[in-house]
């Protein structure tokens, strides 16, 4: 007769039962795939005239619309520069702006809290090709990680969202990177569609201003992010 321990009635139970969380999660992932793969390759949002005539024709409840739709494109990897434009286009600079960041940000903080309920490896998963850039700039880090991603050139909102929740970003760094990060980006594309509507040396001067900020800021959180991240290093 061996003398190894006999496994308990629990422990069998337990290792026949099925991984039913595991199950789930892989489930979602597979679901949140086939939408955001759907949506990357198949939505076309509506040209600018096209989406300034649609929420003119519902009157006072396009604002809320607006919001809604802005929040919902800002969850995908579409990006938001129409919806900012737009902005611009129906509601001028100051009142476009406050409705641009407002839905950007509603839509940031879903896909935050969106991934935070997937976990780091379906995040990581659903990440793709922007996975390791993500999960090595937002591993541990904070206030200065996130605003550099957000203001890199280039790189999408979306996967910073969605590696904030994973990577353990907490909920006020991030929305407070966040709102830091976006105003002055959704300021000057709102000031582009609010030139186009009506043209004005204000407009231009508004759009120079933003854009010099983006790029100052943008230097400042490299500059602070990475003397963050020297520190950190052992011997340092």
């Amino acid at each position: 007769m061996s003398d190894e321990p006999q496994p308990t009635h629990h422990e069998e139970h337990r290792r026949g039962s099925l991984p039913w969380g595991s199950l789930l999660r892989n489930g979602l992932l597979v679901v949140v795939l086939l939408i955001m793969l759907w949506l990357g390759f198949n939505v076309r949002l509506p040209s600018v005239g096209e989406l300034q005539a649609e929420i003119e024709e519902l009157g006072w409840v396009g604002v809320v619309a607006f919001l809604a739709l802005y929040a919902a494109v800002a969850m995908t990897p579409i990006p938001v520069t129409i919806m900012a434009v737009t902005g611009g286009l129906l509601f001028g600079v100051i009142i476009g702006s406050v409705l641009s960041v407002a839905g950007v940000l509603v839509g940031c903080w879903g896909a935050y809290w969106l991934a935070r309920g997937l976990g780091r490896r379906t995040v990581l998963k659903l990440l793709g090709e922007h996975a390791r850039k993500v999960e090595t700039n937002l591993q541990g880090a904070g206030f200065q990680a996130v605003c550099t991603l957000r203001l890199m050139p280039g790189f999408p909102y979306w996967p910073v969202n969605y590696g904030s929740g994973a990577f353990g970003i907490g909920q006020r760094t991030f929305l407070t990177a966040s709102l830091v990060s976006t105003v002055p980006g959704q300021v000057s594309l709102v000031a582009v569609g609010a030139f186009i509507a009506h043209p004005g040396v204000l407009s231009g001067i508004i759009v120079a201003c933003a854009w010099a900020v983006v790029l100052i800021m943008t230097a400042w959180a490299y500059r602070a992010w990475k003397g963050t991240s020297s520190r950190k290093l052992p011997g340092s």
